[in-house]
């Protein structure tokens, strides 16, 4: 294999329009692999990792353009390196065929907008910093996508933000929902009174969906980046905006989203929610304590799916009866369906693959599926003893959580590109052992456009193999979204049955069935 590249210094592009060149790269005939990035600190790690950092990138400096390919000779390499670049100048010129105004500075953005009192900011860590201590002198809230932000400066935008009552969601925010506007990677979902505040980008997806798939609609969905609730930042933006939503005259519940937050952390929420939160809470701290969450008067969920339940129910005035009677009618199901699909394997077939887009369903599926299964493996494993020793290979029960780093150096994010878990499910069900894999779907805007048309083609390929060789493959999958969605969710979810799969209401639903399955099977550390 042979590996060239170029340096464009100070040619700057957006993380979007990177992630688009390098798909189309990716997909040329020979080519290995391709990255197209800034030269930041991280990207340049990545390539490292992934065999493709050419001396020249070494001392490339946040603004530089990156463009590597490893191919099987050197004209390949030439040839996907020139597309590249005309790539990236034919998506410049259309955006500049567009007429729209298109403000080169935070300054000209608000010439243009002055009413506006939100700014979302997408550029490389280093400089987005500095735009949002910009945009919060000028008295907007912030939503902030780039990642690569110091915990130092996260720190002091957020007691910024919190001395003058401004917002600040992120770094590393991808979903917010505010006044109704979906925001980066969020979902359609019905207008209503319940109020979410979210340390996870798909758990706050998950919920939101489950709510308006309830017929229940969302207020605001506030997303604060995963490392709020963390020891160093203290729940700074978390606590703020509970008490945002508590103010908010449209929100008369509250659903908390969150990862297992710092125990300190977790001590301040439950003691606001104690003293000062007059509505009704939810909370769902995936791996946490439900009883501190308990103690404070709020009522702890079991998964994303139950807290987002369980809001619905509060909107709708249903009693909590209703809801349990429903999950437990549905685990008598899934019971059910496993039996039914544990009967159909070979003697070898007893492990499953869980292929992931979204990492807090990953994390619930691993939770979910230990308390059934035993631990699993993986590339961000519960217990670090059973990390995969390389990600790429799977081994028993694995779950891969495709959106690390790792996977996505140079590559759009898996929920907006399956080629790289297409290709993995192709290899799974190459191994005789594998007896389920277990997929989630997340639409909505920034997701994958047409989900149904790439992933049935590769479920029936694959089912195909499986069946030449007498094996029977069940693939269950979850759907994390809307018919409001732009991709729609019955139209998806029709499609995937075409191909043959399992679709479940809920990540926390299908990752039970798939571990029901593989513990018939025999499959359980």
């Amino acid at each position: 294999m042979v590996v060239k590249g170029i340096l464009k210094e100070g040619e700057y592009y957006d993380s979007v329009t990177l992630m688009l060149v390098a798909r189309d790269v990716l997909a040329l005939e020979g080519v290995e692999d391709a990255a197209v990035v800034m030269g930041t600190e991280q990207n340049k790690s990545i390539l490292e990792t992934s065999g493709i950092l050419l001396d020249m990138f070494k001392n490339a400096i946040d603004s530089d353009l990156l463009i590597a390919v490893k191919a099987k000779d050197e004209a390949i390499c030439d040839a996907a390196i020139q597309k590249a670049k005309e790539l990236l100048i034919s998506r410049h010129s259309k955006m500049q065929e567009t007429g729209e105004y298109m403000p080169k500075s935070l300054e000209g953005a608000v010439d243009f907008l002055p009413d506006a009192n939100m700014v979302i900011i997408s550029l490389a860590g280093k400089y987005a910093s500095d735009e949002a201590m910009k945009a919060l002198k000028k008295g907007l809230h912030v939503m902030l996508f780039s990642d690569n932000v110091s915990i130092e400066t996260e720190i002091e935008l957020k007691q910024y933000g919190k001395e003058h009552g401004l917002l600040v969601m992120g770094p590393d925010c991808g979903t917010a929902i505010i006044n109704g506007a979906p925001l980066c990677f969020a979902n359609v979902v019905n207008r209503g009174d319940i109020g979410i505040v979210a340390a996870s980008g798909t758990g706050l997806q998950e919920v939101s969906a489950v709510i308006s798939n309830e017929g229940a609609g969302v207020s605001q969905a506030i997303g604060t980046g995963g490392r709020d609730v963390k020891k160093d930042v203290g729940g700074i933006m978390f606590i703020e905006g509970i008490k945002a939503l508590e103010e908010d005259p449209e929100t008369k519940y509250i659903a908390l989203v969150s990862k297992p937050p710092h125990p300190g952390v977790l001590e301040k929420v439950a003691s606001l929610i104690k003293t000062e939160i007059k509505k009704p809470v939810v909370g769902i701290f995936l791996g946490g304590d439900p009883k501190i969450v308990e103690e404070a008067g709020a009522i702890p969920a079991n998964t994303l799916e139950e807290a987002g339940l369980i809001a619905a129910s509060f909107s709708k005035g249903k009693s909590m009866d209703e809801f349990k009677q429903l999950l437990e009618a549905r685990e008598k199901e899934l019971l059910n369906l496993a039996e039914k699909e544990s009967k159909n394997k070979t003697a070898t077939q007893k492990f499953v693959r869980g292929l992931y887009t979204g990492g807090t369903l990953c994390d619930e599926a691993m939770l979910i599926s230990r308390t059934i299964i035993g631990e699993v493996y993986g590339n961000a494993p519960l217990n670090p003893q059973f990390k995969l020793e390389d990600s790429w290979r799977s081994k028993e029960n694995t779950f891969v959580d495709l959106g690390e780093d790792e996977f996505t150096v140079g590559r759009p994010h898996p929920m907006i590109d399956f080629t790289l878990r297409n290709k993995k499910i192709l290899e799974e069900v190459n191994d005789k052992e594998v007896a389920v894999i277990l997929l989630d779907v997340v639409l909505g805007y920034g997701s994958n456009m047409q989900p149904g048309d790439e992933l049935n083609p590769i479920i029936k390929q694959a089912k195909e193999i499986a069946e030449k060789e007498g094996r029977n493959i069940t693939f269950v999958c979850t759907i994390t979204g809307t018919d409001k969605d732009p991709q729609g969710r019955g139209k998806v979810k029709q499609q995937l049955e075409d191909a043959g799969a399992l679709i479940m209401p809920s990540n926390a639903a299908a990752s039970k069935l798939a571990s029901y399955i593989v513990k018939n099977l025999g499959g359980v550390k």
